[in-house]
């Protein structure tokens, strides 16, 4: 009998399919960190894992470890070389977020736009007057440009154009023809297109290479633009981008996610007025937690029973899909 180890909270409908199904057993860790669920992967022949880190040295220290399920689609934190090396698939769980994300990229968007969080205090001290200072914008008429295009960064476009705005996009791994068809404009560079932006929206993978909008990046931008980022953290050197908030180059951020997470009580983007943080909770709406409890427990299953689909295995090359 295959055990599974669910190292985070998931949703009941994700508990529900846990039971439902027979022939193996399983321990739910509750809490989503390292510590609290290293100490039961002696045990495990499956792992269902959140957002914590799966080391080279938590894989040795799995001996039964068969299969390991991401609840979600981002891997930055497993060590994919550790499970190639005993031939363990890495599965996540598809398109079951991007709708998520997507609407909680565009409510960043109109926060930082309408001075959501500052407003609401002023709003509670009595300050009503704060709505004759015109500081506002609006996303109608406005140029936003999508640094990646994948299904995160389509429906970004489709709402954006919604309301009202032109949408721009860079992607290398996405043509022209394929960007025009669904009204978007082809950036062939960031660099060009960042000038231009009134919104930047970041639907990107974290690369080896560093943040992706550093100090040269936000000196192209307008003063008066907004950068959000709901896909990684580490994508922007957040130092550089405390700067340039608290000295006008950039109107506001909006980040749902951080290089560190939880962020120290002194990093200085939580001091920042100009900065809107949600604590990594884009896809983590009711009806998106389910699907994603749901599919990462699926995929466990299907593992066992020799039907996982190809399509959600990340090393798929370098691996056996069955046990």
């Amino acid at each position: 009998m295959a055990h599974i180890l669910v190292a985070g909270r998931i949703h009941a409908a994700g508990v529900a399919a846990l039971k439902a199904a027979a022939g193996h057993s399983f321990r739910i860790v509750e809490e989503v960190s390292v510590e609290s669920y290293a100490p039961h992967l002696q045990e495990a022949d499956a792992l269902l894992l959140r957002t914590q880190p799966l080391t080279a040295d938590l894989v040795a220290s799995s001996p039964r470890l068969q299969v390991v399920s991401r609840h979600g689609v981002g891997y930055d934190a497993v060590d994919v070389k550790a499970l190639n090396a005993r031939a363990i698939p890495l599965t996540i769980v598809g398109d079951v977020n991007s709708r998520a994300v997507a609407e909680h990229t565009l409510m960043l968007m109109l926060s930082c736009a309408r001075h959501v969080a500052a407003h609401d205090k002023a709003s509670r001290n009595g300050q009503w007057n704060v709505r004759n200072r015109f500081e506002t914008v609006e996303l109608d008429g406005k140029t936003v440009l999508l640094l990646g295009f994948g299904r995160i960064g389509r429906r970004v476009a489709q709402l954006a154009q919604a309301f009202g705005a032109t949408v721009h996009a860079y992607d290398p791994y996405v043509s022209a023809d394929a960007m025009s068809a669904l009204g978007v404009t082809h950036e062939p560079t960031a660099a060009a297109a960042l000038p231009k932006a009134d919104y930047v929206s970041l639907h990107l993978p974290l690369a080896t290479g560093g943040p992706v909008i550093g100090a040269a990046e936000l000196a192209l931008m307008k003063p008066s633009a907004i950068l959000v980022n709901a896909a990684r953290g580490g994508l922007i050197d957040e130092s550089s981008l405390d700067h340039a908030l608290r000295n006008g180059k950039l109107f506001a951020a909006g980040l749902d996610v951080l290089r560190s997470e939880p962020p120290a009580p002194d990093h200085p983007l939580l001091s920042n007025d100009r900065a809107i943080i949600s604590p990594h909770s884009a896809g983590l709406t009711d009806e998106c937690a389910a699907r994603m409890a749901i599919a990462s427990v699926r995929n466990i299953l299907d593992f066992f029973a020799g039907t996982l689909d190809p399509a959600l295995v990340v090393n798929a090359d370098a691996v056996s899909l069955t046990r």
